[in-house]
């Protein structure tokens, strides 16, 4: 959904009263009665509701704040990485062999591949000096070589000194193989996590959602009985692929786009919009459910943010029961001023009676 704060027009540091200020005046401009020629007035209105059931609740408040910031650190790490990306790719590079990346892994791990301890080259040459006739033979050979060498290869560009790039794919391979050799043996790789989104109407009518893997396969979400919001649901090795490594899982969460239902749990909350005279003296209605108009009774004296359960409405669990329809009553003014309520009102907050 949009961002409440924009939907009510308040700012992030709105307090309770303004919240409330807020929602009454949006509510009553965008009421569905008072705006018969715009289709898009139940919408609205219901975007309203949903964006004040989320502010005017301290707890729904925080952790909407709280996913938002966490959202915004995501957003900002994945440009991070996209343009050391793009950097990484202008550079030029110098290439590392297997045997190099080997080595890089092996000082990290501080053990060979046999598993014993590492050292660096340039010590472990130093501590077993040649001898004298075996060094000019390697010399001799060494310059036979570059010769050779020299002649069938073009110039290599000169690296970094004391330092190579290794290309991702030979360190990753050195990561697995040092990984395999030791007790925590990696048999997987990582799982695809993501999420998807679906609407009220997609999960009653079991409509499969689908979505792209990093690897351009196209996977349908099964949607069903036990459905709702933050349900994470499972697809084995559909996730990320590693040569020699058993595919990851495809790990994904529902999350129910807004729309005429918010979904709690398994229920399915809708708003009712209720006149003063018919909240005080009580009041006979529909209210819209997700199969069709529901009979509901307004009790007399009903409050707003007052809510009427109508069981069975909601959602299918897993066991095969439904979920409850919860109408949440919006208490609304009329479009114009009215004299005779004004007055009536006037008399009960001063103690005079007409």
């Amino acid at each position: 959904m949009r961002d409440p704060y924009s939907v009510l027009g308040v700012k992030k540091n709105a307090g309770q009263e303004e919240i409330k200020a807020a929602w009454r005046s949006l509510a009553k401009a965008v009421h569905p009665d008072q705006n018969h020629d715009d289709p898009n007035a139940t919408v609205r209105f219901t975007e309203a509701g949903r964006a004040y059931d989320i502010l005017r609740d301290p707890d729904k408040r925080s952790r909407y704040d709280r996913q938002q910031r966490e959202a915004e650190l995501r957003r900002m790490e994945q440009m991070r990485r996209q343009q050391a990306e793009r950097k990484a790719r202008s550079e030029p590079s110098a290439r590392m062999s297997n045997e190099d990346a080997e080595d890089m892994i092996a000082r990290i791990f501080g053990v060979d591949s046999r598993g014993q301890p590492a050292e660096p080259k340039a010590q472990a040459q130093s501590q077993t000096p040649p001898r004298p006739q075996q060094q000019a033979q390697a010399n001799g050979a060494a310059t036979g070589q570059d010769a050779r060498k020299a002649a069938d290869e073009p110039e290599a560009e000169e690296a970094a000194p004391g330092r190579a790039i290794a290309p991702a794919a030979n360190l990753i391979s050195a990561i697995i193989r040092r990984i395999r050799g030791g007790r925590a043996r990696a048999e997987a790789a990582p799982d695809f996590v993501t999420d998807v989104a679906v609407s009220v109407e997609d999960i009653l009518n079991k409509v499969r959602p689908t979505l792209e893997t990093p690897d351009g396969q196209t996977l349908r979400v099964p949607v069903g009985a036990g459905s709702t919001d933050g349900k994470v649901i499972r697809l084995k090795e559909a996730g990320y692929r590693i040569e020699g490594l058993r595919r990851g899982d495809a790990v994904i969460t529902l999350r129910v786009a807004p729309g005429r239902f918010r979904v709690d749990g398994f229920d399915l909350m809708v708003d009712l919009p209720v006149t003063i005279e018919n909240a005080v003296l009580g009041w006979e209605t529909t209210v819209e459910g997700p199969l069709g108009p529901l009979p509901v009774t307004v009790p007399a004296w009903s409050g707003s943010d007052q809510k009427i359960r109508i069981p069975g409405e909601g959602l299918l669990t897993e066991n095969g029961e439904r979920g409850d329809l919860i109408a949440e009553i919006r208490l609304l003014l009329w479009e114009k001023p009215d004299d005779k309520m004004i007055d009536l009102m006037r008399s009960l907050r001063e103690g005079l009676y007409l």
